[in-house]
């Protein structure tokens, strides 16, 4: 019965590391989706700046025919 409790002890701890290991896992996988989500936003149109480099060269237009 002995070796029994110490095979259970050790299973307990390999669950117990790999139980660590998943929710260090989810919380950085979420963290960075998070990260990802700001990046986007800060991408949209809403905060797009054009830059007036160009704005004294001639725009160049054909005509349809």
């Amino acid at each position: 019965m002995c070796t029994f409790k110490k095979v259970l002890k050790i299973v307990a701890i390999v669950a117990a590391v790999a139980a660590a290991a998943a929710g260090v896992y989810l919380l950085v996988k979420k963290l960075k989706e998070k990260k990802d989500a700001e990046v986007d936003e800060s991408d949209s149109l809403e905060s797009f700046v054009s830059c007036s480099c160009l704005d004294d060269e001639p725009i160049l237009v054909e005509d349809p025919e």
